[in-house]
C-alpha cells in the first residue's frame, strides 16, 4: 500500500468514526419521542374500547303501562255511577265516555255497585291551576248515603291534584306543604284505616309517592290501581309509586269527586278479581 492509500483509509476511518460519534445523540433525542407517541395511541385505543362497551348498554327498560284492554276489563261510564250530594249540573257524560266536572259544590258520585278486589284505569285532567280532586276506593255506605254538599265520603282516596296546588297552599295560608304532595298520595278519610308505604307524610297516616311524574295543568295524566285484599298500589304514568296495605274497608263504592275547580275524566276501565 502506498501513501496515497494509506491517506485515504485513515480519512475514510475517521469521517466514519465522526458519523457514528454524531448519528448516536439523534437516536437518543428521538426515543423519548416515540414513547410519547406509542402513550397517546395506547390511550385512544382504550378509549375506543370503552365507548364501545358503553354504546352496548342497554336502553332503559319500557314502563309498565296498563291501558285497561284485555280480558275481564271493560268500561265505566254513565250508567255505572249515580249522585251523592253535588248539583245535577256538575258533571256532564260525552259520548266518548269522559266526563266533565264543574267542581261545584264539593261532593261525589259514586259507582252503582259495590267492589271488592279490582284493577282501575283513570285518565284525568284539571283544566285551572291548583285543581282539587280525587279518586275514592271502598266507600263506605255512611256516612255516604246521607252526605250532605260539601262533605266527602269515607274510604281511601287516591289523591288528584294539579302541581299548582303546593304554591297556592303555600302563599295563601303562610306555611310549608310538608303534609301533602301533587303526585299522588293515597291516604284513609274520615273512619277509614290504611298502612302506608313508605315514604310518609310527617303525621303518618299518608303515603308519599316516590317520584314525581304527575303532569301540570290541562295535561292528561294515567292512573292505574291495584286494590287487592285491603292493599292498594297506584301507578302515575306507568311507575308505580305509592301505596298502602291494611286497609278498612276493603269493600264499598268507587267514588269521582268534585272539589273546587274544573276537572276532566276519560277511560274510565274496571277489572274486577277474584
Amino acid at each position: 500500500m502506498n501513501a496515497i492509500d494509506v491517506c485515504s483509509s485513515s480519512a475514510e476511518r475517521s469521517s466514519s468514526t465522526k458519523r457514528s460519534s454524531s448519528a448516536a445523540p439523534s437516536s437518543r433525542r428521538w426515543a423519548p419521542t416515540a414513547v410519547l407517541i406509542g402513550a397517546v395511541l395506547a390511550v385512544g385505543a382504550l378509549q375506543a374500547t370503552l365507548n364501545g362497551l358503553a354504546a352496548e348498554e342497554p336502553a332503559a327498560l319500557p314502563k309498565a303501562f296498563v291501558d285497561g284492554t284485555g280480558t275481564g276489563w271493560r268500561a265505566l261510564g254513565k250508567d255505572d255511577f249515580t249522585q251523592v250530594n253535588t248539583a245535577d249540573n256538575t258533571w256532564t257524560w260525552k259520548p266518548d265516555g269522559s266526563v266533565h266536572c264543574t267542581g261545584q259544590p264539593v261532593g261525589v258520585i259514586r259507582t252503582v255497585k259495590k267492589y271488592t278486589n279490582l284493577e282501575l284505569v283513570a285518565e284525568w285532567r284539571h283544566l285551572k291551576a291548583a285543581g282539587n280532586s280525587g279518586i275514592f276506593l271502598w266507600a263506605l255506605d255512611e256516612p255516604l248515603m246521607s252526605l250532605k254538599p260539601g262533605q266527602l265520603p269515607h274510604g281511601i282516596e287516591v289523591q288528584v291534584l294539579d302541581l299548582g296546588y303546593k304554591e297556592q297552599y303555600e302563599k295563601s295560608s303562610g306555611k310549608k306543604a310538608d303534609w301533602f304532595t301533587t303526585h299522588g298520595d293515597v291516604f284513609p278519610v274520615g273512619a277509614a284505616k290504611m298502612t302506608p308505604f313508605p315514604p310518609t307524610a310527617p303525621r303518618g297516616s299518608r303515603a308519599f309517592p316516590k317520584k314525581e311524574l304527575s303532569k301540570g295543568v290541562n295535561e292528561w295524566n294515567h292512573y292505574y290501581v291495584r286494590a287487592i285484599n285491603g292493599e292498594v298500589r297506584l301507578w302515575v304514568n306507568g311507575e308505580e309509586v305509592t301505596g298502602g296495605t291494611a286497609c278498612d274497608p276493603r269493600t264499598g263504592y268507587l267514588c269521582l269527586e268534585s272539589e273546587g275547580s274544573p276537572v276532566e275524566f276519560r277511560n274510565l276501565r274496571i277489572r274486577e278479581l277474584p
